[in-house]
């Protein structure tokens, strides 16, 4: 997938230490984080913006409190010195921040950049974000193979694995709030047979 325009911003959301915590459970995607890697190899190589969003929680119990070691960025994926960082409070990256002043800011010819979104959790961080994202009319893509959620009980009580959690969400924002992709397809590679 070639992106309609060059200088899409690739924002990441909440990829700090904090995610790492065993008391989250089992996860999918155990790749997620070298494709971010990839991802944010190839936004800097092109010297297009990256924006890394940072939870700061205000939850006494959360290992996202900014008084927690764990809410550093993890060291794979974090921010080189003049990226951005946007610290959010909720589960949207648009709630209480300056993130779509600054994705309009950003534009040309009155048109934002499109944005690229990647990072934890997805049926929560990642999907309060795209679909806001969407709903303000930004041109968004979802790269599912470079997020990452955990299982959960379903409203039934019922566990539902980290692969079913995550196919769900993507399904959800896929054609309404966004285009979901790949990671092969962001960089345009050839897919192997």
């Amino acid at each position: 997938m070639t992106l309609p325009t060059s200088g899409a911003v690739l924002l990441l959301i909440d990829l700090q230490q904090a995610i790492d915590h065993p008391s989250w459970g089992t996860r999918n995607n155990p790749h997620a984080e070298k494709n971010v890697r990839r991802l944010l190899d190839w936004w800097r190589a092109e010297d297009w913006p990256v924006w890394h969003v940072r939870h700061d929680s205000t939850d006494p119990d959360s290992h996202y409190r900014p008084d927690r070691p764990t809410h550093a960025f993890k060291p794979e994926t974090a921010p080189l010195p003049g990226e951005t960082v946007i610290a959010k409070r909720t589960n949207s990256a648009f709630v209480g921040t300056d993130l779509e002043a600054r994705l309009r800011a950003a534009g040309s010819d009155g048109q934002p950049p499109p944005l690229v979104v990647v990072g934890v959790i997805t049926n929560n961080s990642v999907e309060a974000t795209v679909r806001m994202a969407g709903n303000l009319g930004f041109e968004t893509y979802l790269v599912e193979d470079a997020c990452f959620t955990f299982g959960r009980k379903d409203w039934h009580g019922r566990d539902v694995s980290a692969d079913q959690v995550h196919a769900l969400s993507l399904a959800n924002l896929d054609g309404e709030y966004c285009r979901v992709t790949t990671t092969a397809a962001v960089l345009d590679e050839p897919v192997s047979q």
